[in-house]
């Protein structure tokens, strides 16, 4: 090594801080989380499906070979994990390890190799489920279903908290059996299950579908709609669009679903049986509409582990704020320009919130200036309408893309993102990014260039003011895209300098 040069380590910003295992009844699954704490990234997702509940309908034990599968599985995590530096792990088991007759075996086996398993009752399982939609979807009301191999969770949510929660035999690994009985049996049985949820019919709100086999169905109707986007969390459907796939499900051939795009050949086995269970499911509890969360018991046990301020954060701000600092986008200094186009677009999207959307375009429009010219519109574009973002809906996806193209300089409204939001409101978001493009056009969005210049809208007037004396910042690229900004409102564009 050279005189004068030393080596220092020093691990990465989003390094591996977190885990969860979870030992459920059809995979067993190692998850990894980095920051931030309220929005964790998954920094890997492993799993191995080894079934641990699928004769839990006919000899009510955990078979040797599944245990052997899931034994060799947690073997290679706990070396993962050692290898990682990661101590904080939680390990937690549900159906198959609390309802099999050798279930006290297995967790033994668990504990033996060092990891420190929790059975979750279920009611424990439900509610842990609930917290993670809670955490996805803040200040939401509804009634969360979360399907697994073993079982099916219900448990209402209001106000950030949640009740009544309960834990049916209705998992995927059980379903074959009941309907191999004929589909009136099989329906009978359902409801007959759902009686334990009589709660359900007066809670209001939309269902919330937690699971695998579930986003397998969103896959399902994404695809066979057209669908723009292609993340199935926030995707909704009306109680009579998701029955109508559901009975397109019933008899579906697995080996055709498993071609389709998000469905894997392992959820196509179980879709069916989960669809058929999903009409009388609907017909019962009486939903509001269907909500697909990817958020659920894993992401529930983190959210719970918070501190109430950090409960309290905004998901969206605090994950898009954590993506885009080390890109050139930090929050503090994109408040700045948000505030400096905030009387030009006040008031032009309908509803509320937009002020979170345009904060969070304004970030990845940061962002997006860092990227080479030819990489630019898609790359951030698919930020938008495809990265895993919480606490934001398909709305608010195809209105944070029309910015990003309007910070670009193509605010042109994309037809196909009609259907997920008003013309109005996707012209609104144009504006939005018109005015940042203008804002960085004056003197690069730099802090000086905001302090000294002013974007006002009086009426049909649009007037740019500059402080005289850094008349210099004017160009002609600079009213280009001043007027581009005016013709998009409706405006005659002035110039005060």
């Amino acid at each position: 090594m050279k005189p004068g040069f030393s080596v220092t380590r020093t691990r990465p910003a989003d390094r591996a801080e977190r885990a969860v295992i979870d030992i459920g009844s059809n995979t067993v699954r190692l998850v990894v989380y980095s920051a931030p704490s309220r929005a964790p990234t998954i920094w890997l997702n492993e799993k191995v499906t080894a079934r641990l509940g699928r004769d839990l309908a006919t000899t009510g034990r955990i078979p040797q070979e599944a245990i052997d599968i899931a034994m060799r599985g947690l073997r290679r995590f706990k070396y993962i994990l050692k290898d990682l530096e990661i101590s904080d792990v939680r390990t937690v088991a549900t159906a198959a390890a609390r309802d099999a007759e050798n279930a006290e075996e297995f967790v033994a086996m668990v504990r033996e190799l060092g990891l420190d398993i929790e059975v979750l009752s279920g009611e424990q399982e439900a509610i842990t489920s609930a917290h993670g939609v809670i955490g996805a979807f803040p200040n939401t009301e509804g009634v969360v279903a979360d399907m697994g191999g073993g079982s099916l969770e219900l448990v209402a949510i209001a106000d950030n908290a949640c009740s009544h929660g309960v834990s049916l035999p209705l998992g995927t690994l059980r379903l074959p059996a009941l309907r191999a009985k004929g589909i009136d049996a099989f329906e009978d049985a359902v409801r007959a299950e759902l009686q334990a949820a009589d709660w359900a019919e007066a809670h209001p709100g939309p269902l919330y579908l937690v699971g695998g086999t579930w986003r397998a169905l969103a896959a399902y109707a994404m695809h066979k709609t057209g669908y723009p986007l292609t993340d199935p969390h926030a995707f909704c459907l009306t109680v009579e669009e998701a029955d109508q796939f559901a009975a397109q499900l019933t008899d579906a051939d697995p080996e055709a679903l498993s071609n389709i795009a998000g469905i894997t050949e392992s959820r196509a086995a179980g879709l069916p049986d989960a669809a058929a269970m999903l009409r009388p499911v609907l017909e019962t509890l009486r939903p509001d509409g269907v909500v697909f969360s990817s958020w659920g018991i894993r992401e529930g046990l983190l959210y719970r582990d918070l501190s109430k301020p950090a409960g309290q954060l905004d998901p969206l701000l605090t994950a898009v704020a954590h993506f885009t600092e080390p890109r050139g986008g930090p929050q503090t200094h994109a408040t700045r320009i948000a505030g400096w186009t905030s009387d030009v677009t006040r008031g032009l999207a309908s509803g509320r919130g937009n002020e979170r959307l345009r904060l969070a375009a304004t970030m990845l429009g940061m962002a997006q200036w860092r990227l080479e010219p030819n990489m630019r519109l898609k790359h951030s574009v698919d930020w938008a309408l495809d990265k895993r973002w919480l606490g934001l809906d398909h709305r608010g996806r195809v209105m944070i893309a029309a910015a990003l193209r309007g910070a670009h300089g193509k605010p042109e409204i994309v037809e196909a993102h009609l259907p997920l939001a008003s013309e109005q409101d996707l012209h609104a978001a144009s504006a939005w990014g018109l005015a940042f493009r203008l804002c960085r056009r004056v003197g690069a969005g730099s802090r000086v260039s905001l302090l000294s210049s002013k974007l006002t809208r009086e009426g049909d007037t649009l007037r740019l003011w500059i402080e005289p004396g850094r008349s210099q910042l004017l160009s002609e690229q600079v009213e280009t895209d001043l007027a581009k900004l005016a013709a998009w409102l409706g405006c005659e564009a002035i110039v005060e300098a």
